[in-house]
């Protein structure tokens, strides 16, 4: 990729070579924050996450990567899109422009598996996502950045960070490998290990976050229509994933799941492939926007997590309330599941009555109605039929 940041076609409003307020001066403190925090904190959430995952599941997930594949089209589909869509939408500099599109570029980050965490979403999906958007990368990234600024005209190549994306593969691979032996083997202390690293890791990341904004003193100082852009970035990734995984069908746990992923990127990968491309020039008209964006998404994710913990909370309340809802037993509550593109995945790991209710999860559609009626959701009232009961109405049938 070449070209020259002398005039560009895509942002022909913005092509002078103004600097911007300020100087990005990266402080040893700030690179120590963003590297070797970073670092551990990756270790120890995917460790803590890992502890979640169910082998079957996961294995379930890459032999019908429905869910991969709705994830891996809003990562770099939607998002470069999006990308390449503001920077032309706000007139971008050329420098700012490519900053924008190589966020957009990015695989997922691991805070989205966190925040997935906290609206109990799928997390075998999820780290199946995280995990697969940073392997794809390798491919897509410089794909992506082809396709979308072959017709601009830089004047350097970009650079992609293979052993950044090859580090971050081992921080994710090696700590879930761990926590997965250690739910194998430990199932109860791993759910201890699960709440208290989910807790710990979204403290960290907020650390990280107000430390890398605090630290870098131009943050404040960055143009206000970036700012604006890496507001509505997070956000509209957030929006046109859930939307893309709810025409797809994908269940509605599965839908927040996408929702996280897509619009939480990887800043520690974006922030390499700058440095690596760019001069100390360019740097200071772009070297900021990860840093806000890397803010906003925070933000945002929190809000979510806010958001869903409010509405469950009253669904709890409003159940608690209802004598009707009071009379099922919560093991006998079916599980969200997909509907539309992929069976029942309880059915499909553990086949056959599991339990108490677990003979729901073999029911087909035609026996849903008379689930229904045998937990008094269809107005029901007197005693469940035995099993036995339930067989001789089937042959008289």
């Amino acid at each position: 990729m070449t070209a020259n940041y002398s005039g560009s076609s895509a942002c022909p409003a913005n092509s002078s070579e103004e600097a911007l307020p300020g100087t990005p001066e990266v402080h040893g403190s700030l690179e120590l924050v963003f590297t070797v925090v970073s670092a551990v904190m990756m270790a120890m959430v995917m460790f803590s996450l890992g502890c979640s995952v169910d082998m079957q599941k996961l294995w379930w997930h890459l032999r019908r990567p429905w869910g991969v594949a709705v994830g891996l089209v809003c990562q770099f589909g939607l998002m470069p899109l999006t990308a390449y869509l503001l920077a032309i939408s706000f007139s971008l500099k050329p420098v700012q422009a490519v900053a924008v599109l190589i966020m957009g570029c990015c695989p997922g980050g691991t805070i989205s598996n966190i925040f997935t965490f906290w609206v109990d979403g799928d997390m075998d999906l999820s780290i199946t996502m995280t995990t697969c958007s940073t392997v794809a990368a390798l491919g897509m990234m410089p794909l992506c950045l082809y396709l979308y600024t072959w017709s601009w005209d830089l004047a350097q190549n970009l650079t992609i960070p293979y052993q950044n994306i090859g580090l971050t593969l081992l921080c994710l691979t090696i700590p879930v490998a761990f926590g997965v032996f250690v739910n194998y083997k430990w199932p109860k202390q791993s759910k201890i290990i699960l709440k208290v690293g989910a807790i710990v890791g979204g403290l960290l990341l907020l650390v990280v976050t107000v430390a890398g904004v605090v630290l870098s003193k131009e943050f404040w100082n960055s143009d206000t229509t970036l700012l604006t852009i890496s507001f509505l970035f997070p956000l509209i990734g957030h929006i046109s994933g859930f939307l893309l995984a709810l025409l797809t069908h994908q269940s509605w746990q599965r839908c927040r799941t996408i929702s996280l992923e897509t619009g939480a990127q990887n800043i520690q990968m974006c922030l390499t492939m700058l440095q690596l491309s760019f001069t100390a020039e360019h740097l200071v008209q772009m070297f900021n926007f990860p840093l806000a964006y890397g803010f906003f998404q925070m933000l945002d994710g929190l809000l979510i997590v806010t958001a869903y913990q409010v509405y469950k909370n009253m669904k709890n309340k409003h159940r608690q309330k209802s004598p009707d809802c009071a009379e099922v037993p919560p093991e006998q509550k079916p599980k969200e599941t997909s509907a539309f593109l992929e069976w029942d995945e309880a059915a499909a790991v553990n086949p056959g009555p599991s339990g108490p209710g677990g003979h729901l999860g073999a029911l087909g559609p035609s026996s849903l109605l008379t689930s229904c009626g045998q937990y008094g959701l269809t107005g029901h009232t007197g005693p469940l039929p035995s099993r036995a009961a339930r067989k001789d109405d089937i042959v008289e049938a």
